[in-house]
């Protein structure tokens, strides 16, 4: 998705990961240079509105994710694969480390054809590495991005809820 961000008069690209706990994930990529914008929430799922609770029930199909919006002209879609890659394990179906459950799979939400096209090569080239390492096949989900639900809309109480249990997740 290419659009042109208002507060930096740039065109804009977003990237969109699962890659277990959000604020993990967040955490990473809002200090990564080209990267302007960085929003938690879920997405991948079948339920319009979940709320966190829901989410860890395993039954709503969503990840924890992170929505990005970067300048390309600063850094590629490529780079940002491989900061992706490099921060988890994507060898775990729907875990990252303590954390256990589908919402805390592996998982690019691709926004174009060209980030697809991207997320299978660089996933394709890193598979003997990932299995060498640590002994398994890269999981990743590669999809279409879907509606991604921010943090922002979600309830205050879930929010605090999550806020207090983010120091956990880093």
């Amino acid at each position: 998705m290419v659009f042109k961000n208002k507060k930096y008069n740039k065109i804009m690209k977003k990237a969109t990961f699962a890659a277990g706990c959000f604020w993990h994930v967040e955490e990473i990529f809002s200090k990564t240079f080209g990267v302007k914008s960085t929003q938690v929430g879920y997405t991948g799922g079948h339920l319009e509105n979940p709320t966190y609770e829901q989410v860890c029930t395993d039954r709503t199909g969503h990840a924890e994710a992170i929505e990005i919006e970067y300048e390309p002209d600063e850094i590629s879609y490529k780079d940002l694969l491989k900061i992706f890659f490099e921060n988890h394990n994507p060898t775990t179906p729907n875990r990252q480390g303590p954390d256990i459950g589908i919402q805390y799979r592996s998982a690019i939400f691709c926004h174009d054809v060209e980030q697809e096209e991207l997320a299978k090569e660089v996933k394709d080239k890193l598979n003997p590495i990932a299995k060498e390492r640590f002994g398994n096949e890269i999981v990743t989900e590669i999809k279409s991005s879907v509606p991604f639900l921010s943090l922002i809309h979600i309830s205050e109480p879930t929010r605090l809820g999550m806020i207090s249990y983010a120091v956990f997740c880093l």
